[in-house]
């Protein structure tokens, strides 16, 4: 899948980690970022748009972090959840990998080295995942085909 098919969407009520975040995808790579401050605006957006990948705040006022991931998992349930969150929220981060299927939170201030490895591994999930699923349907089209063919050679023979 090419990069620019990818979409992320990035929530943080803090204006300023967005646009850093944004700004360092947009010189590293070429995902197509949709950022939101408030979580209960990204998630109405999501009724308009695919995601590949989230990234989400986890203390914001409308909604906390591990609640919108929750949100966001009823509707892209193979979508890898990345929860962002300061080092006294470690605990809530923890208890949110069991919670949402959280794929990997990480600390705030991150390194943005391995905020780009977590995200490519994350979409690297996701693709596989795509791919498997694809897989399973053609395996199933194939059965069913066989299942028909089949049923010809049987009414032919019977």
């Amino acid at each position: 899948m090419p990069e620019s098919d990818i979409t992320i969407l990035l929530v943080d009520d803090e204006e300023m980690v967005l646009t850093s975040i944004r700004s360092f995808l947009a010189i590293e790579t070429d995902y197509q970022v949709h950022t939101f401050t408030s979580p209960v605006k990204a998630l109405h957006e999501l009724e308009h748009i695919d995601i590949d990948l989230v990234i989400s705040d986890y203390l914001m006022p409308d909604m906390d972090g591990i609640t919108f991931l929750g949100k966001v998992k009823e509707r892209f349930p193979q979508v890898p959840r990345i929860l962002l969150t300061g080092y006294a929220d470690k605990e809530n981060a923890i208890k949110a990998i069991n919670d949402v299927g959280l794929y990997q939170y990480i600390e705030k201030p991150w390194n943005n080295d391995d905020l780009k490895l977590i995200i490519r591994n994350g979409l690297e999930k996701t693709i596989l995942l795509r791919r498997l699923e694809e897989k399973i349907r053609e395996v199933e089209r194939a059965q069913l085909e066989l299942t028909e063919v089949q049923k010809q050679i049987l009414r032919i023979f019977a």
